[in-house]
């Protein structure tokens, strides 16, 4: 049940009064009203029933401090115990009691979701924009892994690990072991080669599983049936023996990702937009390490644009150049400051170049297609055949480098969006999209803060679910620094002006 009581009416109170005014906490509190947060959660309590709860509002702001400032849940009570400054932003008394740290752990699990987690960053930076501290237009996007908080096994390693764990609970539920149940797991470790092992140890866990489910009742035992549903799964998706898939059963949400072609990861991707110029995060997803950046640009995209952000600008990395991303921005009347990818638009520029306006391919010899008509690659993938003039074809010099010693023309293959690439490529030549991609790497830097400062090169718990949570009250407290910075930054400009102005009325 939650309760209305007003805060920080006590005579301790006037100790507050010792906070500097450009406390990090104060400068939050000019600009961020949390008082939204009480309406948002009011959902998820009781109105009418139960002991009076812990107000949401508090209990938010005591994660942001723990996000804040890098600590665990214990350690955050402690110091919000003691620190008047943290007290005075949580909206307590010096002489109240602060709520356990498990009521915080049930707070962030329970109370708390990934929706509501959204919708405070959403009204943070909408907010901010109301009162005029983001003007910016532009959006930036990528990704960023965090480890997951246990290490990958081999398939071998989890088979066995399944097979004890189905034993154990045979024996704790049937008392004993029937011995038509072989209980004798093989040593997989004395095999060298890693196939054959992973092949035995399938091939144990299977048999072993038939031979419980023919000698014991498991209807009768949920935690043996439990446990053999869970490995039946593990052994039927396709990706697990050629590891791809599950890797870990203390966290089985994670995978094995790449930052490069040789250097992997085992855990999850972060993606964010952020607003370049200054620097504050609209919309954050987090999957797992698998995951193809750029997937969820139209969700982040979406939820930027309800902060009420006039974006004009869209900017990323190479990864990001994919024809789903340039639709949408398109359709939104959005610049996009995306380098082209070599993987997508394979037109070599210095052999050809293209003409919009006549819908023609030239190439340095000065010929030019005539025809064009649809077709499909080897590969299924749909293309355009242009086709270039046979009777200069047959006169050029380098026909047979070009064309083929068969062929008697040159006929240019080309993807079905390759002359929108084309244009798209001309202008990222230019000085002028040079100049305005280097906002991107503000991306970056932030990147690094999350991770060097706020812990999010590695989960603190497990599951998707919880990484997801930590990603998001990570980028919910950089935010807050960042808006403190800039009201302290703004706060100077002020003073400065006024000074100046004080000094020519003189």
């Amino acid at each position: 049940m939650l309760k209305s009581t007003s805060k920080q009416l006590s005579l301790y109170s006037i100790l507050y009064d010792k906070i500097p005014d450009d406390h990090l906490l104060k400068s939050i509190d000019k600009v961020v009203d949390f008082s939204f947060i009480n309406e948002l959660l009011e959902g998820s309590y009781s109105k009418h029933f139960g002991r009076p709860a812990k107000e949401p509002e508090m209990m938010a702001k005591l994660l942001i401090l723990q996000y804040l400032y890098n600590l665990s849940d214990v350690k955050i009570i402690e110091e919000a115990s003691l620190n008047l400054a943290y007290m005075w932003f949580i909206g307590v008394n010096p002489d109240e009691d602060l709520p356990d740290a498990s009521l915080l752990a049930k707070f962030r699990t329970q109370r708390l979701k990934d929706t509501n987690v959204d919708n405070i960053i959403t009204e943070v930076v909408h907010q901010c924009i109301e009162n005029g501290l983001i003007k910016g237009t532009g959006l930036t996007i990528d990704a960023t892994h965090a480890k997951a908080n246990t290490i990958k096994l081999v398939p071998e390693r989890i088979m066995k690990h399944l097979a004890k764990k189905i034993l154990k609970k045979v024996k704790q539920e049937a008392v004993e072991i029937p011995p038509e149940i072989n209980t004798t797991i093989p040593d997989y470790k004395g095999i060298v080669d890693h196939k054959e092992a992973k092949e035995m140890m399938k091939t144990f866990l299977e048999n072993m599983m038939t031979e419980v489910e023919n000698n014991v009742d498991i209807s009768t035992m949920p935690e043996t049936s439990d446990a053999i549903v869970q490995a039946k799964e593990v052994l039927n998706d396709e990706k697990f023996i050629i590891q791809k898939g599950l890797r870990s059963l203390v966290d089985k949400d994670a995978r094995v990702g790449y930052k490069s072609k040789t250097d992997s990861f085992y855990g999850y991707k972060v993606e964010f937009t952020m607003i370049p110029e200054e620097r504050i995060i609209t919309a954050i997803e987090t999957c797992d390490g698998a995951y193809v950046d750029g997937n969820k640009f139209g969700e982040l995209y979406s939820r930027s644009k309800e902060c009420g952000i006039n974006i004009k600008e869209a900017y990323g990395d190479k990864a990001y150049f994919r024809k789903p991303i340039l639709d949408i921005l398109k359709a939104e009347n959005v610049e996009p400051i995306i380098p082209v990818s070599a993987s997508v638009y394979k037109i070599d520029e210095s052999k050809f170049s293209y003409n919009k306006d006549s819908d023609q391919w030239f190439c340095i010899m000065g010929n030019h297609t005539i025809a064009k008509k649809h077709g499909k690659s080897s590969w299924g993938q749909e293309i355009l055949k242009y086709k270039f003039d046979k009777v200069m074809c047959k006169d050029c010099p380098n026909r047979v480098e070009c064309a083929g010693k068969k062929a008697s023309v040159k006929r240019l293959d080309v993807g079905i969006n390759t002359a929108d690439y084309y244009e798209h490529n001309q202008r990222a030549k230019t000085p002028e999209f040079k100049e305005k991609y280097k906002k991107r790497a503000s991306h970056e830097w932030k990147n690094g803060e999350m991770k060097r400062f706020h812990g999010l090169d590695r989960a603190r718990g497990y599951g998707l679910k919880s990484m997801s949570l930590q990603a998001k009250l990570t980028a919910l407290a950089v935010n807050l620094k960042r808006i403190a910075a800039l009201v302290s930054f703004f706060s100077n400009i002020h003073s400065e002006f006024r000074k100046i102005m004080s000094i020519k009325q003189l």
